[in-house]
């Protein structure tokens, strides 16, 4: 029977994505999706393509400057597709890639178990702050 070293089992589970150990890549998936925009620029898409202003419209209280970091985020990790139409003025188009589309039900499902669920929440909370 071989010992490894604590740095060897990290990085055996960091090859395997145990997103236990803090230094697996899937932490900083995990950080990005768990952004509070993320899910509702996902449900957002989920109802078709939609362009920048379209997306602010849509989701109330997101700042211009903090859906155009999300979606590049979503992009960078290959969740969200980014189309330019070269016309005066340039038109460009948000999608879910194929990625995306496989996570959405997953998003879709959280949204509404929150939406169906908050006044449980609520009733917790406030249990919880009187004592």
């Amino acid at each position: 029977m071989t010992t490894t070293s604590a740095s060897q089992r990290r990085d055996q589970a960091k090859q395997a994505y145990d997103a236990f150990i803090a230094a697996c890549p899937t932490r900083q998936l995990m950080e990005s999706l768990n952004d509070k925009w993320v899910g509702l620029i996902f449900c957002a898409l989920g109802e078709g393509d939609m362009r920048h202003s379209e997306l602010g419209r849509r989701i109330a209280g997101v700042s211009s400057k903090m859906l155009t970091q999300t979606l590049r985020t979503l992009e960078r990790d290959g969740l969200v597709t980014r189309t330019v139409t070269p016309t005066v003025p340039v038109r460009v188009d948000y999608a879910l890639s194929p990625l995306g589309r496989d996570l959405l039900p997953r998003m879709v499902a959280i949204k509404d178990w929150a939406e169906t669920h908050i006044e449980q929440v609520d009733a917790a909370r406030r249990a919880y702050d009187r004592r």
